[in-house]
């Protein structure tokens, strides 16, 4: 199997190449690629940017992707010949076909969580982390006193205000808790089948009582209406899929207050992301932060970087590349698991957190 040639895909800012270099050394060729193409299945992506990316792929039996930053739809695994083992990193990722890989031979596998953790994990970290800076005008002021200015705009005031999760989930659950208990925030949860006996038991899982001290629920479940028109802060935690694509549009949006936050730490596409940009340039919220895009990287022409935000009416803007899971911890951890699993797979042996054919 040595002279096997390993593709390291986005792998933006070679955090890979500590780990993977125990392959080089063993007699694999490893190419680190530090861009992500456009995405191979996007309808708006040029055939000639597909071609490039069939090209980049081509040469290489192994692949190493991490997760949902290059897709590998079935189109695309029929064009690598030389594939014999795809790995990515999570216990699941929706843009690989993993039944066309197995229709193929060609095994796919996946990394779990590593060492369990103490507290809160990275996404939930995140996510708490641009609610707060949000909230305190973190950035804004930063640029600010670094021109040599001062005080320009009140913060938003947290404890006491309703926080409304879209998704109550392990991370709706988990940023839910944090708002609760650190910042006295009530609240409110909605999705499609969300039931008030499910948040019910959601709460004790958190280690929340069910109700405070006053009757009211610790995850108050109300209808998508409610949540957008009562909430200070909005987060969406639902997991992307096809019923969720695009789940947040204008008409909610519209029904926010002018002095709420919107947060979005989830996926990109599950915000209609023309209606947000509209709604943010209206000033229809005070706040919006972004950690995930409709497109990944964010291009450099992208409204979202280029307009003046928080000037004439407009909502303020906070950016932040995906780093929801850029743990450097984390980050070590999978690909030390991947480089484990190619091994592994040189030796015949099964293969760690490999996927079932639904692909997760």
């Amino acid at each position: 199997m040595t002279g096997t040639k390993i593709a390291v895909l986005d792998d933006y800012q070679e955090l890979s190449k500590l780990h993977f270099n125990r392959l080089r050394d063993a007699g694999y060729e490893v190419t680190t690629f530090t861009d992500t193409l456009l995405p191979y299945n996007s309808p708006d992506t040029p055939q000639d940017v597909k071609d490039a990316l069939v090209k980049r792929l081509e040469p290489f039996g192994i692949i190493s992707t991490m997760r949902e930053r290059t897709p590998i739809p079935a189109d695309l695994v029929a064009k690598l010949p030389n594939l014999k083992l795809l790995l990515t990193t999570g216990g699941r990722n929706a843009s690989l076909d993993v039944k066309a890989c197995r229709a193929r031979g060609v095994p796919v596998a996946g990394t779990d969580g590593g060492a369990k953790r103490r507290g809160p994990d990275s996404t939930t970290t995140h996510c708490v982390a641009m609610i707060l800076a949000l909230a305190r005008n973190v950035a804004q002021d930063d640029t600010v006193m670094k021109a040599g200015g001062w005080q320009t705009e009140a913060a938003t005031e947290l404890s006491g205000k309703v926080f409304g999760t879209i998704g109550l989930g392990r991370l709706g659950t988990s940023v839910g808790k944090i708002m609760a208990s650190a910042f006295g925030m009530r609240v409110v949860a909605w999705s499609s089948n969300l039931t008030q006996e499910a948040a019910d038991a959601k709460a004790k899982e958190a280690g929340l009582p069910v109700e405070d001290e006053d009757g009211e629920k610790t995850f108050k479940v109300v209808s998508r209406e409610e949540l957008f028109r009562t909430a200070d802060v909005v987060s969406v935690q639902v997991v992307l899929s096809d019923r969720s694509r695009g789940l947040v549009t204008k008409d909610d949006l519209g029904k926010m207050k002018k002095s709420a936050l919107f947060i979005n730490t989830s996926r990109g596409p599950i915000v209609n992301e023309a209606d947000l940009l509209e709604a943010a340039n209206s000033g229809t919220m005070r706040g919006v932060a972004l950690d995930v895009f409709a497109l990944e990287p964010l291009p450099r022409d992208s409204p979202w970087r280029t307009t003046k935000w928080g000037e004439e009416g407009r909502a303020r803007v906070l950016l932040t590349p995906h780093m929801g899971y850029v743990e450097e911890g984390t980050m070590a951890s999978w690909y030390e698991q991947q480089v484990e699993n190619i091994l592994r797979w040189q030796k015949g042996e099964a293969l760690k957190v490999e996927f079932k054919d639904t692909g997760y």
